[in-house]
């Protein structure tokens, strides 16, 4: 089973699994890129996973949709197209693997994000999560029509649930501009600098950042560590009511959509 990202629109990955015949994709919000890899590969879509509502996730799914491809989506959005509405235990079985719903509201009210657990015969490695808009490297989501209380919630979830060896298949290539803020959140954290010049220097030779990992975001993102000293005490320095990891999580993403 290969994992490929393909670029779309200035910052978007739509994410490809194929096992040499058959191919899923996530988030579609482009069809040409998609058909483009599909003819050049021989491969035929079976099956769509779509995590939210937003046009730049969903805008291809007509151009992609044919009798054998079955289209996933949040059960509690309304997203014209979806085939299979889906949510929290719902269990996905394509190609052999068994992928795995999780309810992550906040970005959007009804967000959902996928993992894939790792195939014993090691065609899939690692645990791999397609996370959409709820978890980025080094940051995450802004609120849309879901609440602060959600977000938080669902990364919590996300970093005490997913393996630490869990590969992070987020939907943009947002890397540089979070770690420049991570670094403003927390500018000791030796991890956090060694990260950012890995970054730097794959961006520089047009390579992508994504996949993390979630061993590295629990190092790195800022987002996901409101109970570290220097995150708390950068945090009540920006608005947190008080230190507690609700309160320094909302002060930083109110921070962060005007860095």
């Amino acid at each position: 089973m290969e994992l490929l990202a393909l670029p779309a629109f200035t910052d978007n990955y739509i994410w490809m699994l194929h096992n040499g015949q058959q191919a899923l994709v996530v988030d579609p919000g482009d069809a040409a890129p998609v058909l483009d890899t599909l003819q050049q590969r021989r491969l035929t879509l079976t099956a769509i996973l779509v995590t939210h509502h937003h046009p730049d996730h969903t805008a291809g799914l007509q151009a992609l949709q044919s009798d054998h491809t079955a289209v996933y989506g949040p059960r509690h959005e309304a997203i014209s197209g979806i085939t299979h509405r889906v949510g929290e235990g719902d269990i996905i079985q394509w190609a052999g693997l068994h992928i795995h719903v999780l309810d992550t509201p906040g970005h959007t009210a009804g967000h959902i994000a996928y993992l894939v657990p790792p195939e014993p015969d090691q065609s899939l490695p690692d645990p791999t999560a397609f996370v959409g808009d709820t978890l980025f490297s080094a940051g995450c989501g802004r609120l849309f029509d879901g609440t602060m209380a959600q977000l938080y919630a669902s990364l919590t979830r996300l970093k005490d649930f997913l393996p630490d060896a869990t590969r992070i298949c987020a939907a943009h290539e947002y890397t540089l501009s979070n770690l420049r803020f991570a670094k403003a959140v927390e500018p000791n954290n030796l991890d956090l600098g060694a990260y950012q010049a890995h970054c730097e220097a794959l961006r520089a030779r047009a390579l992508l950042t994504l996949p993390g990992t979630m061993r590295n975001e629990k190092a790195i993102n800022p987002f996901l560590r409101c109970t570290e000293p220097e995150v708390v005490s950068s945090a009540l320095q920006h608005g947190a009511t008080d230190a507690s990891p609700e309160a320094v999580f909302a002060a930083l993403r109110l921070w962060k959509n005007t860095f």
